[in-house]
């Protein structure tokens, strides 16, 4: 993430890229109820599950893609787009522990990640900043994890179709937990700087 402002080119609510964010928002409980349908008794829904999270991602890249080309930045995208990312995070990292497909670890981990920037964004807000953009580096973890996510989703099963999809779903998975320590890091790194130009400007 960045911690820079860029600048706002709508206030309006029902742009396209705003749109489908909203939708991507919407699929997160849809996504986690399909994953976890097999432990309440219900069918495995694995597939269902997979399509949902690919449909995350396409709108994952064009919600930015659009709202750039067509200069439809607004707040509330910047605030719904990572917000929808971090949500689908969760919810899969829920799921897939929930089922056992992901040690505890991983979770606790990324989960850790998200404490921090949690901290960091009290810190910029206290100190007059507005949401922060999302960098390269955050969206390559992102997209690394979803990446990884339906992968290890495929991984449970038999034959060399999961143990293919467990082998890249582990490589995709180590690689967006390192970029999205990295992101973050770099977050606090600038958000320090910030803090520290207020205070000698002060």
């Amino acid at each position: 993430m960045e911690v820079q402002e860029t600048r706002v080119q709508t206030d309006r609510i029902f742009t396209i890229p705003n749109i489908l964010s909203m939708a991507r928002l919407a699929g997160v409980p849809v996504f986690l109820w399909l994953i976890l349908w097999p432990e309440f008794g219900g069918p495995k829904a694995d597939g269902w599950a997979l399509l949902v999270l690919a449909l995350s991602g396409i709108s994952d890249y064009l919600d930015g893609k659009l709202a750039r080309r067509w200069n439809q930045v607004s707040n509330l995208g910047r605030l719904l787009d990572p917000a929808a990312d971090r949500l689908f995070v969760v919810s899969t990292l829920i799921g897939l522990t929930w089922r056992d497909i992901l040690p505890l670890w991983l979770p606790l981990l990324l989960l850790a990640r998200e404490v921090m920037m949690g901290v960091m964004l009290l810190i910029l807000r206290r100190n007059g900043y507005g949401p922060p953009q999302v960098n390269f580096v955050g969206k390559a973890a992102t997209f690394n994890l979803m990446y990884a996510f339906p992968l290890l989703l495929l991984s449970d099963g038999s034959g060399w179709l999961a143990t293919l999809a467990a082998i890249c779903g582990w490589a995709f998975a180590g690689w967006g937990t390192t970029l999205y320590w990295w992101a973050g890091i770099l977050y606090v790194v600038q958000v320090r700087r910030l803090v520290r130009m207020d205070a000698k400007a002060d």
